[in-house]
């Protein structure tokens, strides 16, 4: 069973993207070639922020919208966390941001 990610990109004009994905290299990859989602089609992505794992798909996609109802502010918040000392996994996400 392939393990799923949720990631988040920085846009070219600051704003942030969250998805999810099998492989976040390969789909970084076809969002900046243009051939992603709709929205960064016309927002080109800058930069990857951070990637978390998570089991399975279902958990990766209530990552997803959990993190999808912060603010800008609190979405770079948990990449500078993800990427510092406490690397969360997807499941930690969905949790800790359902209590908040």
């Amino acid at each position: 069973m392939p393990c799923w990610y949720v990631y988040l990109l920085e846009c070219r004009d600051g704003s942030l993207y969250t998805g999810i994905a099998t492989d976040v290299e390969r789909r970084y990859a076809e969002h900046v070639a243009g051939k992603g989602a709709r929205y960064t089609r016309s927002h080109p992505p800058s930069r990857l922020l951070a990637w978390f794992p998570c089991p399975d798909r279902s958990t990766a996609s209530r990552a997803e919208y959990a993190i999808k109802q912060l603010s800008p502010a609190r979405k770079r918040a948990l990449c500078a966390d993800a990427n510092g000392s406490a690397l969360l996994s997807g499941m930690d996400i969905a949790r800790a941001l359902s209590q908040t």
